[in-house]
């Protein structure tokens, strides 16, 4: 494991922590194997996470190993760039695997174990078409019919089995079956399809195979072969665990260390989509730049909106391992990365909005400053100090002007003070307008020596941040908000109905602290007042940062008053 994995804290006890020191004690198992076993055909979202942080976790927890293997049975929807944004997205989350593995590397084996089963009468080659085994397989309430070729001769089934191998027969017109239970109250265990023809060129094996064995023939005999102790799945392949240990007591294959299955709830998360299918539609529609966009829950879009892999980690870490399916709040998640990006971003100040204000005594009565030493985060002394620049013109929010305003308006109004942050109390004198009425520029005076002090006779109600207009960085900000209107959009027919078409704010001339100019991708910040921020890694260039919003202050709507 990486040092960031080793310092982690542990996995809080669960059924699946209990069932290992069970089966420690009872002498059922003396180590822990685990695996993490995603198919290549898209980039993890924060579901895998949770499952990641879970198997890897585990192995480091119990000194143990984890592999990560690759799904890579159906070789049409597989892609090298998914390989590669895989293995990125479990070493940024801070995990390093035992070995890489890959179903393929044991397809000679899983072709030998299906000639097995053949020869022991437990499977034939079928060729109903799939409709028609979808048909023939009955429903919750009735049983399956038997096919009309499920009572081929071993030699029968075998030759055919070959002849599949041997690209004798087209796609879809025939297929392995296992020899199950037609009336089996487990719809998986209807005589499973466990082979099918397809003809494709496969990343790993090239074009030697023209038939893929299917996930939950595969998958039991892969941990097996790897000698996985506890295998971990999420809550939907509950039933075909009848099918995972089916194939396991009816092949020849080491029963010292079988392994089990063990399924978890899978992490749903408020305003999150996690179907690779529905999140490649929206890539592929461009409602979303890729992948990695910072709206998708995906690790790689999380990553490029700022989260950290300390604060995904410590989500996963509070929301628990269980059997009980339930829908976490994105506040949740939100809370994490806060409280992570407090500790640890330096604070900086930018205006998004920018409105000119011109401190009119300037140069007289002793305003004088033209710049200001302050700490890059309060708490963190270590992480230095750095130095804001002070001119007569600076740029304030809009939002922190009223010409008039009530009591509880707690930032600039005409006739009252506020302190600039780290800076001079000051008083606005008056305004000027655009044709509009807009304002467009505010006239004020600054309280001489207070500048860090209180001042007898002025108590400023509210503290703003501002820029020196004059010594400013201007940049592309931003504003991220819920790709998704409804919270539980998953189980939306239609997904591009619930998707929010102001997800994405972009702020072209934001007006900046001078030393942001030289951030660089990996770094965020707090935007003081504001929230938190982080450099895109597409967008921004060398010496030109573009900013993402990663998550508003907690106190962002009491700031607002």
């Amino acid at each position: 494991m990486t040092d960031s994995a080793h310092s982690e804290k542990s996995i809080p006890r669960n059924f699946i922590t209990d069932i290992i020191d069970t089966d420690f004690k009872e002498g059922r198992a003396d180590h822990v194997a685990t695996r993490f076993p995603p198919e290549p055909n898209g980039y993890l979202h924060i579901g895998h996470a949770k499952s990641i942080c879970l198997n890897f976790g585990l192995a480091r927890d119990y000194q143990g190993t984890c592999n990560l293997r690759y799904d890579d049975t159906n070789p049409v929807k597989e892609d090298p760039e998914y390989v590669r944004a895989i293995e990125r997205d479990v070493q940024w989350l801070g995990f390093k695997w035992t070995e890489i593995r890959h179903s393929s590397d044991y397809f000679d084996k899983l072709y030998n174990f299906a000639l097995e089963l053949i020869d022991k009468g437990l499977a034939y080659v079928d060729e109903l078409s799939p409709d028609e085994i979808r048909a023939y397989r009955g429903t919750l309430t009735e049983p399956g019919k038997e096919s009309p070729y499920r009572n081929r001769s071993v030699e029968e089934n075998r030759s055919l089995f070959e002849q599949m191998k041997a690209g004798k027969f087209e796609e879809g017109k025939v297929c392995l079956r296992a020899k199950i239970d037609m009336a089996s109250p487990f719809i998986c265990m209807r005589d499973p399809v466990i082979y099918r023809v397809r003809y494709a060129t496969h990343a790993q094996t090239g074009d030697k195979w023209c038939i893929y064995p299917m996930y939950d023939f595969t998958h039991c005999i892969s941990d097996a072969l790897e000698g996985i102790t506890h295998s971990i799945c999420t809550l939907e392949f509950q039933d075909n665990r009848r099918l995972y240990d089916w194939v396991l007591e009816h092949i020849s294959i080491d029963q010292v260390h079988r392994p089990h299955q063990y399924e978890f709830s899978r992490l749903n998360l408020e305003y999150a989509l996690t179907s690779k299918r529905k999140l490649n539609f929206l890539v592929q529609e461009g409602v979303v730049d890729g992948w990695d966009d910072p709206r998708l829950a995906t690790i790689s879009g999380m990553r490029r909106r700022g989260y950290t892999p300390q604060a995904i980690r410590e989500f996963c870490r509070r929301i628990g391992v269980t059997k009980q399916e339930n829908v976490v709040e994105l506040a949740a998640l939100e809370s994490c990365i806060r409280e992570d990006l407090n500790a640890t971003a330096p604070r900086a100040m930018a205006v998004l909005h920018p409105l000119k204000l011109v401190i009119d005594n300037f140069g007289q009565d002793g305003i004088t400053e033209t710049s200001f030493t302050v700490p890059n985060h309060p708490e963190r002394l270590e992480l230095g100090e750095r130095q804001i620049s002070f001119g007569r013109e600076l740029y304030i929010d809009e939002a922190d002007f009223r010409e008039e305003a009530n009591k509880q308006y707690k930032r600039l109004k005409l006739g009252a003070e506020v302190r600039l942050r780290h800076g001079y109390i000051i008083k606005a004198i008056s305004c000027e307008k655009d044709e509009s009425g807009r304002v467009t520029l505010v006239h004020a005076e600054a309280v001489p020596n207070s500048v860090g002090n209180n001042v007898e006779g002025h108590k400023p109600k509210g503290v703003i941040h501002w820029v020196n207009a004059g010594d400013c960085f201007k940049t592309q900000v931003n504003l991220y908000s819920t790709l998704f209107t409804d919270p539980n959009p998953g189980a939306c027919e239609d997904i591009l109905s619930v998707v929010n078409k102001d997800s994405l704010v972009v702020l072209k001339d934001c007006c900046l602290e001078r030393s942001l100019e030289a951030a660089v991708v990996g770094q965020s910040f707090q935007f003081e007042r504001e929230g938190y921020f982080c450099v895109d890694s597409k967008t921004s260039q060398q010496g030109h940062p573009v900013f993402n919003l990663t998550v508003l202050l907690r106190d962002n709507k009491k700031a607002a008053l």
